[in-house]
């Protein structure tokens, strides 16, 4: 546990060169990624937060969800709509809307909707990393609501490849 207490733990100045980042989903501006079939928009990137965090915003389709996989780093997930199955060192769990779950560093896992219906969340990524591997493995669209582009087989094989030979940067491994 941290000592708060400590006469050593200083609180460092503020960094006038950082600014209040303030984020609309469906503003021009930001990014949005089709990944999986699913729409990813980085509402707070790991730039904003000196590597800190990230922050995204996931409209995943019935039936979507990522490969199985594990991480050195936390990542939280709040279901905002849906039902969403996470399995969790080979056991499955379903959350509903309004609860969080939290995945802890290197662990394995996975998670699906299965709401029959689109679902929503927001995964936050600490330290930041996750929202540039998804700009480099993803395709960007123009909005959440955006079709994702039709794929070829081979650019969908394409793409699986990406994910795989860029894991490894992002201090990710698909299982």
């Amino acid at each position: 546990m941290t000592d708060f207490n400590s006469a050593t733990a200083g609180i460092p100045d503020d960094d006038p060169t950082r600014s209040l980042t303030v984020v609309d989903p469906d503003d021009p501006a930001t990014t949005h990624i089709s990944l999986a079939g699913g729409t990813y928009t980085i509402l707070i990137s790991g730039e904003q937060t000196n590597g800190q965090y990230c922050l995204i915003d996931m409209l995943v389709p019935d039936g979507g969800g990522p490969p199985p996989h594990r991480h050195d780093f936390e990542e939280m997930f709040t279901i905002l709509e849906g039902e969403i199955e996470f399995t969790f060192r080979d056991e499955k769990r379903s959350v509903r809307a309004g609860s969080t779950v939290n995945i802890p560093a290197n662990a394995p896992h996975n998670f699906r909707n299965v709401s029959g219906a689109p679902a929503h969340m927001l995964c936050m990524c600490t330290p930041a990393a996750q929202d540039e591997y998804f700009m480099r493995v993803g395709d960007e669209v123009a909005s959440r609501d955006a079709p994702p582009p039709q794929l070829t087989d081979g650019e969908k094989a394409e793409r699986r490849q990406r994910a795989a030979e860029l894991a490894p940067v992002y201090r990710s491994e698909l299982l």
